[in-house]
Formats: C-alpha cells, structure tokens, sequence
C-alpha cells in the first residue's frame, strides 16, 4: 500500500481516485503544494501536482520518503528534475490527454478575436446594439502561423484547414509527410512573423522558448494580427505585449495563459520578501491585460473539458500502478 497525495484537485477528483486506487493510503487538497502545506504531508510516497504546483529542490527535500512524482499535465517546467533525478525518483507526466481541447479552445479564442463576440457581449450588456466597430473579418484565406507543431499544433493545423486557411508551422522538427498531408508549410520564426494573420502558440516552456516573443522580435509581427498563447504564459514577454497592442501591431490577443498567473491564484506571494520586483510588475501588467477589450483572456481551462479530464485521471491511475509494478511509464527526462 503505498501513501499517495493529490494536490490541486478540483471536484470529481478525490471519488475518480479513491475507486481506481482503493487499495492505497489517499490524500487529497485543493491547494498547490508549497511550503505552507508541505509538512502536512511529508509522509507522502508518491505525490500527484498540477500546474501550479511548484516542486522545487527545497521542498522535495522535506519529502524522505519520496518515491515518485507525476504531474497531471503534459507540460513538467515546475518540477525540478535535476533535484529528482539526483534522488532517483522518476517523474511521470501525462503526455497525450487533450490534443483536440486545447485546439479547439485556440479556436474559440481565434473567433472571439476575429468576429468581435467579447466587444459585442460588453457592449450589448451596456444596451448598446450599435454595430460602429464590431466588423469582423473571414477566417478563409488568412494566414496562420502554429508555433510548435506538435500533438496539439496538428490538431490546431488540421481545424485550420477545415476552415481554408493557409498555414505556416513553426518547430524544430519538421515533418515534411504531415506537411504535404496536411497541406501546410514549414518556416523559421522570423519569417512567419512578418507573415500571419493570426499566431497562436503551441511550443513547451524551457529556456530556449523562455519570452519567445519579446522586445526585439514582437515589432516584426504583421501589422494587425492576433495573437493566441494556450501553451504557457512565459513565451510572451508581458512589456512587450502590451507595447504591440498600444501601437496596433497586434490587434487582439487571446490568451488562456499569462506571465506569472500563479500568483492569482496564490495571491499570498504578492506579499512575499522572495516575490521579485519585475514578477509584481507583471502581474501590474497582466491587471492591464485584463481590462482590454481588445485582450479575451480565460483561466487557464483549455484543456479543461469532461473528456480530456477524464484521460488526465486514467493516465495518472496508470502511471502509478505502472511505477508500483516496477515499470514507471511517461518518465519525462531533463531536456
């Protein structure tokens, strides 16, 4: 019987995972592990986190007994993994779950942007039904530029073209069978910049990607296109953002990430001796974002649908009797 515990659930959690492992010693909260709550659980075996929860090296440290890790999301940049690889715990993530809802909510946030539904609804709340400003464009023809063309950038690719768009991909690995398939094409980053219509981010977070979009490259973009991060907020530079919108080099943006947005969920950092100044001014920034009609921002959720919920849940469930039958599976590695 191993000591499992779940951090950052949500509702329907605790019951999916007491029935598929009933026979292990459960723990469940709502909040992000941290160092407020670490001690609570410090017997813990194997721990489940999501995204917000930051495993950092001090505070696997206050884990003896630590045996695994998993994270129920694909991505794994708030793990340190050279602290766990260095006390051989594996960590497991859950690499396919939802390729279609995080595409297709890149969509709903394309057509928001595009046909003007978030000006619309807040003027029609006003009891404004004037049309002065809300003319949207076609999405046939346009140009979109998918950055990181992999599992959900293909879905994203694919849904382009269902509506006759055209598509640029960006990734450091092309494949030129899926691009004669699919009907798209490849090009560096640079150059699809200058080129889209509309550019939505699919790419991992890592250093390389780290403010992908910044200062130096964000004045390139086309002049009036949209821009969609579902990926991770820490591709775009928040300063930059907001310079390309002020000065109509982005029209609209559609994020369901941003910079820093841990702290609005733990807004106890904000009040933190170890917060960095530059981390409280983008989170300042992030309150301009917010209040942008030209900004449709969600919390988050793109990959929050019943389905893909519910392959998070299963591949969790299968990573864990895989580890404890001496075969972990998903073992993500440092890159």
């Amino acid at each position: 019987m191993a000591n499992i515990t779940f951090f950052e659930t949500q509702t329907g959690d605790r019951p999916a995972f007491e029935t598929a492992l009933k026979d292990h010693s459960l723990s469940f909260t709502e909040e992000p592990l941290s160092d407020k709550n670490i001690a609570d659980f410090s017997d813990s075996e194997i721990i489940s986190v999501f995204i917000y929860s930051h495993a950092t090296a001090e505070l696997l440290s206050q884990l003896p007994n630590l045996k695994l890790i998993l994270t129920r999301s694909s991505g794994f940049n708030h793990i340190d993994l050279k602290a766990a690889t260095e006390r051989n715990i594996p960590v497991c993530n859950v690499p396919v779950y939802g390729e279609n809802t995080v595409a297709e909510h890149a969509f709903a946030l394309i057509l928001t942007l595009s046909r003007n539904i978030y000006k619309a609804y807040l003027r029609t709340q006003r009891e404004d039904f004037s049309l002065k400003g809300l003319q949207g464009f076609d999405l046939k023809d346009k140009t979109l530029a998918v950055v990181g063309a992999g599992r959900i950038g293909l879905h994203v690719i694919k849904i382009a073209r269902s509506f006759n768009m055209k598509v640029l991909a960006v990734d450091p690995t092309p494949d030129p069978f899926l691009a004669e398939v699919l009907q798209f094409s490849y090009a560096p980053l640079e150059e699809v910049l200058t080129r889209a219509d509309i550019i939505s981010l699919h790419a991992p977070l890592n250093e390389k990607t780290h403010h992908l979009l910044n200062k130096e490259n964000i004045s390139t973009i086309k002049k009036g296109a949209l821009l969609i991060n579902t990926a991770r907020g820490e591709l775009v530079e928040t300063d930059a953002l907001l310079a390309a919108l002020n000065d109509g080099t982005i029209a609209g943006a559609g994020l369901d990430v941003l910079e820093s947005e841990e702290l609005f969920v733990e807004d106890e950092k904000l009040f933190s001796p170890h917060t960095p100044p530059e981390t409280l001014t983008t989170v300042l920034k992030n309150h301009i974002l917010l209040n942008r009609e030209d900004v449709v921002i969600t919390p988050h959720i793109g990959f929050n649908s019943k389905e893909a919920v519910h392959r998070i849940r299963e591949t969790t469930v299968q990573n864990i009797t895989a580890f404890l039958a001496g075969s972990p599976e998903n073992v993500v590695k440092a890159p």
